[in-house]
């Protein structure tokens, strides 16, 4: 096992990463810029290194002081948490150059993933359902048209080295592919550097179902069941939930074997997920693998009996194999993505000090945050202050406690998304579980 880890990340999920260290007795170093010197994950890590101003460009993104930072501590491994530097293919490379143990895929894997035409290619190769589409990166307009026809439109033009959404346009007919193919180009060129694209079958009515997988050193795997994420506007989560409202129990089968294939199919060590688009008749296609922990893993860890998926994760990276057998959730959990944004007014960022901060607890309440009462919230960053998490029986007594969870929670001096979530747990769609990635198109925010 690690002596010491070095947890290349902020927030949240660096103070989660270092609840579980202590745990196992292993040394914790965070890292911060200036703007997070009053973070909670730098008061409770048992060594903290600043590491560059606010930019993330001159601090948690900057290789070279967070290698640094692990040599004056002696940190033989690094935790990168998700965002920022955990999909990093040169970052891992790095870590493994510097003897430092990276504690997530490998520089390979990241590129055998990251890339989505990349990865379409090698789940096809181990016959994992996928969408039908262009046959890797469309070289121009024309081809882009052609292979428009053989699909057949609807479409979707995606950039290969897209996320949160950007680079992507959905293409209903003929006529309106050129300008969705020059805008696409142009949004992925500023946001990545790079306007390669691919195109895919636009799934009609689509859920985006995950399955949580873990594989050890060993090359096996297994999975840990489903998280629902459909739940979203412009493409980045709101809340989720498990087990999905429209699974099956044959669905979920033929899904976790499919997740555990594509883990297996590329020997994947550590955790990760495979994420599916499942439309309206229930067949799910392959639509990406993040080969990190995810912001939404607290719902199967509160699913699944003590299972701590950070320390899975550690261990896996350790050389320990894990038991090899899938999980199955035994109650229902839901999570809500707490942001400082002001939802009545196009959830506008919302930085600045919390003034009072009360947080909900009893039974089957959990919260992951890292912000307090006198906390300023930088504007430098995401802003996902905290994740609401409820546990119980049932669906429906899940929605219930998180609604009282939610009238329990005061934040007060910045704007935040609890009365957004508190009104979406009383939508008639929702609380029917009739919802799918389009949900928020007709969603309507009601006046305070």
């Amino acid at each position: 096992m690690f002596k010491k880890i070095l947890i290349a990340n902020r927030g949240e999920i660096a103070l989660r990463i270092i609840r579980t260290c202590r745990e196992m007795g292993v040394k914790s170093v965070a890292v911060y810029s200036t703007a997070d010197e009053e973070s909670l994950h730098v008061r409770f890590a048992d060594e903290a290194v600043c590491i560059g101003p606010p930019p993330s460009n001159e601090s948690y993104l900057k290789i070279s002081n967070i290698i640094a930072a692990a040599e004056i501590t002696n940190a033989d491994a690094v935790h990168p948490g998700y965002g920022f530097l955990a999909e990093n293919a040169r970052f891992s490379k790095i870590c493994e150059e510097h003897g430092i143990k990276f504690i997530g895929a490998t520089e390979e894997m990241i590129n055998l993933m990251g890339d989505k035409a990349s990865a379409i290619a090698t789940m096809k190769k181990a016959g994992v359902p996928t969408i039908p589409g262009s046959n890797g990166i469309l070289s121009s307009l024309p081809i882009a048209e052609k292979t428009a026809i053989k699909i057949g439109y609807p479409v979707m033009l995606k950039a290969t080295a897209g996320g949160g959404g950007k680079g992507m346009r959905a293409v209903w007919k003929p006529e309106d592919l050129q300008n969705a193919w020059e805008s696409a180009r142009q949004e992925a060129k500023a946001a990545f550097g790079n306007d390669a694209m691919y195109m895919e079958k636009l799934i009609e009515e689509p859920r985006h179902i995950e399955i949580q997988i873990i594989g050890d050193s060993t090359g096996k795997a297994c999975h840990l069941s489903e998280r629902d994420c459909s739940v979203q506007r412009r493409h980045q989560k709101l809340t989720e939930e498990t087990p999905s409202p429209f699974m099956t129990k044959a669905l979920r089968e033929k899904m976790g074997k499919a997740a555990v294939k594509a883990a297996e199919s590329i020997k994947y060590e550590g955790a990760g997920t495979v994420e599916f688009l499942v439309d309206k008749n229930r067949k799910f296609y392959f639509m990406e693998m993040n080969t990190r922990i995810q912001v939404e893993h607290p719902i199967t860890e509160q699913v699944i009996a003590n299972f701590d998926l950070i320390r899975e994760q550690i261990k896996a990276a350790a050389g320990i194999p894990i038991l090899g057998i899938n999980y199955y959730p035994s109650q229902h959990a839901i999570e809500c993505r707490i942001n400082a944004e002001d939802p009545f007014k196009d959830f506008r960022p919302s930085p600045g000090k919390i003034t009072i901060f009360h947080a909900p607890g009893g039974h089957g309440v959990r919260l992951d945050t890292h912000v307090y009462a006198g906390y300023t919230i930088p504007p430098n960053y995401d802003s996902m202050i905290a994740k609401l998490i409820v546990t119980a029986q049932t669906r429906e007594e899940a929605i219930s406690k998180m609604k009282r969870a939610l009238d329990e929670f005061v934040i007060e001096g910045v704007k935040t998304t609890i009365p957004f979530h508190r009104q979406l747990m009383d939508d008639p769609d929702y609380v029917a579980g009739n919802y799918t990635t389009k949900f928020m198109e007709d969603f309507v925010l009601q006046p305070e």
